[in-house]
């Protein structure tokens, strides 16, 4: 699995109520949550923003509270991939249960800007700066977690092994 789109960057400790603001939480519309995405960084992000485009940020990206609805935000904003120096636990366990591939990534991090041109490698965690021509290597995706990219998240993934084995009885 391959990403390819132009670098986001924001900085350390973004929270969820940073990447979809609390004033828009009385909906668990996906689209309508996309609208919004760090809105409160950018007003524009979104119209912005092009389907595939990568977020980079630094540590501790999604601190905050647990909701599922920063990462699908994100997700729904067309961002296509996110990477960070680390992740709130609560916010990783989260893209993946949704589908939104993230990588873990230092170096990536630290030296990638808003406006490079990216290329990820999920399936190898390689991050490829095309406008610096600099590899970084991130942080391996568990095999599972890969499997639940792949089916596009958590839900889709359970339901398409009970159809398989409905299909082998």
């Amino acid at each position: 699995m391959k990403k390819m789109g132009k670098a986001w960057k924001f900085g350390n400790d973004v929270d969820t109520d940073a990447i979809i603001p609390a004033r828009y939480l009385n909906t668990s519309d996906p689209d309508e949550l996309a609208k919004h995405c760090m809105e409160d960084f950018d007003p524009d992000f979104v119209n912005r923003v092009a389907r595939g485009d990568i977020i980079v940020a630094g540590k501790n990206f999604g601190c905050g509270s647990s909701r599922e609805h920063a990462p699908i935000a994100i997700k729904h904003a067309k961002i296509g991939a996110v990477i960070a120096g680390s992740f709130a636990r609560i916010f990783y366990r989260n893209a993946f249960n949704i589908g939104l591939p993230i990588l873990e990534s230092m170096d990536a991090a630290a030296a990638i800007e808003t406006g490079e041109e990216l290329e990820v490698d999920l399936v190898k965690g390689t991050i490829f700066n095309r406008s610096k021509k600099q590899s970084y290597q991130a942080e391996p995706i568990p095999d599972f977690m890969q499997k639940l990219l792949k089916a596009g998240g958590l839900i889709l993934y359970v339901q398409q092994n009970i159809e398989q084995k409905a299909e082998d009885v």
